[in-house]
């Protein structure tokens, strides 16, 4: 059986991360995939959108069993219990991503400290729920608060620069996140052959643990990422596209249906976001070379400088999702989606990539070394 690090840290059968996505929920996926024996993590960013986006925050409280009249802390408590009692029986082991950018410092203040009481008035949830994952933000500053509070801290990063900031933050896991991932990339084209290595030579060692992120979807990716040094692999087009993961029927068709060549990069809610190629998408990076085209050069800009509209046809778009009109939506997903050609359950699809792993590590040494 395939070991790590990871699994050791964790508690987990297998050393594999299922993503946060948002923008929808994936409460039902967390689930199904924590029970699968890897480590399952709920988005938080439909929380925040009962506002700006409330198909988004709908489908959040629906597949949570939450109240909607309820505010964010106590929405976010009862998503957290439902997730811990669906998995507590099989040893299932959870976490939260927390995106930590300065848009939602806010947000991300209220779903730590409502992490923190939970746990705390329930103490045998900290044998599930174990993680904090924060992204799209400095790592500085959060130490106190998560691992302070016995929470393993994972932090998501696209650089060796950023990967350097998170050891000096005290972070337990860096996962290296390569550009051809889903949705939010970096502002710098770094895929994750060059990324995963180098972050890996810089940081690894016995207080920190790495990950690779980007292009990951098999038994092969896998035992590659491993090869390299990593301690492990996040996965979330492979785990969008499964029966039970909690976005729209719409977005898990397109990206099996997805062919090669099948994704592009624009502006997205906190920076470029990689997402299928469609009309709809090819426009949106049509205007975003207009309006925003740091996005393709590598230099930063805000919601104090961009073109909001940018945004609000992004939000557009997500909602055209939710509402089944495929000419108007955009679906965002990693370069692997070419890749991805069945919908299978969750537990079906980890059991496969293990066993493909498996073999090709067996099998490593046979073909290669003589």
């Amino acid at each position: 059986m395939i070991k790590s690090r990871l699994c050791d840290l964790l508690g987990i059968k297998y050393p594999i991360i299922q993503a946060g996505m948002g923008p929808f929920s994936n409460n039902n996926l967390c689930v199904a995939t924590a029970n699968a024996g890897v480590l399952g993590l709920l988005s938080t960013s439909g929380l925040a959108s009962k506002d700006t986006q409330p198909w988004v925050y709908k489908a959040f409280v629906e597949t949570g069993e939450a109240n909607p009249d309820d505010d964010r802390a106590r929405v976010l408590e009862t998503v957290l219990k439902r997730t811990y009692k669906l998995v507590k029986d099989k040893g299932g082991i959870f976490g939260v991503n927390v995106m930590v950018s300065q848009e939602m410092l806010e947000h991300a203040n209220i779903i730590i400290d409502t992490a923190i009481r939970v746990c705390e008035e329930n103490p045998d949830i900290k044998n599930h729920f174990k993680v904090i994952f924060t992204s799209a933000g400095d790592p500085i500053g959060w130490n106190d608060k998560i691992k302070g509070a016995g929470f393993t801290w994972i932090h998501v990063v696209p650089s060796v620069r950023t990967a350097l900031r998170c050891k000096k933050a005290g972070v337990d896991v860096i996962v290296a996140s390569g550009h051809e991932g889903g949705f939010h990339t970096s502002w710098e084209p770094v895929h994750s052959m060059v990324l995963l290595p180098a972050v890996v030579e810089e940081v690894s060692d016995d207080k920190t643990l790495v990950a690779g992120a980007g292009g990951f979807s098999d038994g092969k990716t896998l035992a590659a990422a491993l090869i390299m040094g990593a301690d492990g692999v996040q996965m979330g087009t492979r785990f969008l596209a499964t029966q039970e993961s909690d976005f729209h029927q719409l977005w898990k068709e397109s990206v099996v249906e997805a062919g090669d060549r099948a994704t592009l990069v624009a502006r997205g809610f906190v920076g470029p976001a990689r997402w299928l190629k469609t009309p709809r998408s090819i426009e949106h990076a049509q205007n975003t070379l207009k309006k925003s085209p740091g996005v393709f050069l590598g230099t930063p800009d805000d919601y104090t400088t961009i073109d909001m509209s940018l945004i609000q046809y992004e939000n557009d778009s997500i909602k055209a999702v939710y509402e089944g009109n495929k000419e108007k939506a955009m679906m965002a997903a990693g370069e692997v989606a070419q890749r991805i050609k069945d919908m299978p359950k969750a537990n079906d699809l980890v059991q496969e990539i293990v066993r493909e792993a498996e073999a090709l590590l067996r099998n490593v040494p046979q073909r290669l070394l003589g």
